[in-house]
């Protein structure tokens, strides 16, 4: 009974996991009644009367090619066709060639033919191409040819055996690929697109709470400190171990037809692209997860001066993954991550101006190795960042993700200030009120204000004005402004500051 209740419970538990489960379970339910109907019934008249005993080729059809995704059974239905269709046709050609050779050749050659073709197709299904897509076609094309081939029918049973076979295996698969497409499909490239979103979404929240467990974790005792742990530890090791899920929902989803936002020719290389980055900075996170709370600990003064370069530089980089994933998610194209980019390579090289100065003379050789370690992993981090970062909007540009949807465009008035400075105004829409935006500006860039009239105006893409400091100001990249025709001033004070 307590067995029994076991399995009840596991039975829930996988059920809750992914509802659509429970649904797949139906489909292929119908589609075994459907196919079955033609063994029965006979239900389209002479053209299925002669299967017979053969009607048991579709019942199999349906249980080895209906898989959970579109894909998977686009791809074996696809395969097992084409396989039954060719292997068909050249068995019923040797069987023709052997029999005119006369009674004592006939066996010899077919045993020939069968050697020949059953090596060499097994041989093919060692390139990791044909086995990647073509590995199931290609086993039943052994099948196939095989026992057509060496059966001892005469020569209008060996027809009328490949007519059905070829028949019955058309009639199980179609079945199986029309209920897979139009009843509750679950498309393997939605579900690659969801896993790599997700991915990029447990890396992102380890970044941006390693800050607080790296210098705060011994304060919550040690109970704290091993549950925060164990959790951060099960949601990205997850990402370690997603590589097969990724390839396999790539391969199937090649042979999926366009569905949803995702169009003819989607790009789904690109996919394994962002995923092997991904997978690349998780092993570089477990890593650093080790650090946390090591046995050699800094002193706490020496741990304090680096703790705002060492936050900054994960916060940073999670912030700029986590806009990776929302511009991923929302399929936009998106260039809001490159302000956090740019804060995490700012942070690496505070931290570096501060090893250098000699803040480490006094710390012991231990301590050192293992600090050093750890900032060599957040630098490789801050990098494989920049990369994802890259990755996903080469994604963006080749499944051509529409734009980001902007408001107005606000206006920035540039003055010359008594001071010799420049100043501007803008507005700007924000829920927390008015704030200050600082422009940084290079000679290069003053000397071309400078040439224009005393009054030009600008315009700052809104992608930019979205990276607010803790003093309330935001700060915005020249790359980043352009000039447009003259435009009302605004009350927002911008500053123009030379660099």
């Amino acid at each position: 009974m307590e067995k029994l209740r076991e399995i009840v419970r596991e039975g829930r538990r996988v059920g809750e996991e992914d509802p659509r489960r429970i649904v797949h379970s139906f489909k292929v339910g119908v589609a075994l009644v459907l196919v079955s109907s033609f063994y029965y019934y006979q239900p389209f008249g002479p053209f299925t009367d002669y299967f017979g005993i053969n009607a048991m080729w579709a019942v199999m059809t349906v249980v080895v090619v209906f898989e959970f995704s579109v894909g998977a059974t686009l791809s074996k239905g696809l395969n097992r066709g084409v396989a039954t269709l060719v292997a068909g046709g050249l068995a019923l050609g040797a069987h023709q060639l052997a029999s005119l050779s006369g009674r004592t050749i006939e066996p010899i050659l077919l045993a020939t033919f069968v050697f020949v073709t059953a090596a060499l197709a097994t041989f093919v299904r060692f390139f990791p191409r044909v086995k990647a897509t073509f590995d199931y076609g290609m086993l039943i094309f052994i099948l196939t040819f095989s026992l057509i081939s060496l059966s001892q029918f005469r020569d209008e049973e060996i027809l009328d055996l490949a007519e059905s076979r070829l028949s019955t295996v058309l009639v199980g698969g179609v079945s199986c690929i029309l209920i897979s497409i139009f009843v509750c499909p679950v498309w393997a490239g939605q579900d690659l697109h969801s896993l790599l979103v997700s991915n990029l979404d447990t890396l992102s929240h380890f970044l941006q709470e390693f800050g607080d467990e790296y210098f705060e974790a011994r304060t919550y005792g040690n109970i704290k400190v091993v549950e925060k742990r164990r959790r951060n530890l099960e949601r990205y090791k997850s990402v370690l171990n997603s590589k097969s899920d990724e390839d396999s929902l790539a391969n199937f989803a090649k042979w999926e037809p366009p569905h949803g936002k995702f169009g003819f020719r989607h790009p789904w290389k690109q996919y394994l692209v962002v995923a092997a980055l991904v997978r690349q900075c998780a092993h570089r996170i477990d890593a650093l997860n080790s650090y946390i709370n090591s046995n050699f600990q800094i002193p706490i003064d020496i741990k304090k001066k680096l703790e705002e370069p060492f936050r900054r530089m994960s916060l940073e980089s999670g912030k700029a993954m986590k806009e990776a994933s929302i511009s991923l998610k929302k399929m936009t194209k998106s260039s809001s991550y490159d302000i956090h980019i740019i804060n995490s390579q700012s942070a690496c090289k505070a931290l570096s101006t501060l090893l250098k100065s000699g803040i480490l003379n006094d710390v012991e050789p231990l301590q050192m190795v293992s600090l050093l370690t750890t900032v060599s992993l957040l630098n490789d981090i801050v990098n494989i960042t920049e990369k994802i970062s890259e990755s996903v909007r080469e994604l963006a540009s080749a499944a051509r993700f529409r734009n980001k949807m902007k408001p107005t465009e606000p206006s920035v008035s540039l003055k010359k200030l008594d001071s010799g400075s420049t100043g501007c105004a803008m507005p700007i829409n924000s829920r927390d009120g008015d704030h200050v935006v600082t422009i940084l500006l290079s000679d290069d860039d003053k000397d071309d204000i400078d040439d224009d009239d005393d009054t030009s105006n600008i315009v700052l893409d809104d992608d930019t004005i979205n990276e607010k400091s803790e003093d309330g100001e935001i700060h915005v990249q020249t790359s980043c402004v352009r000039e447009v025709g003259m435009m009302p001033e605004h009350s927002l004070g911008v500053r123009i500051l030379q660099i």
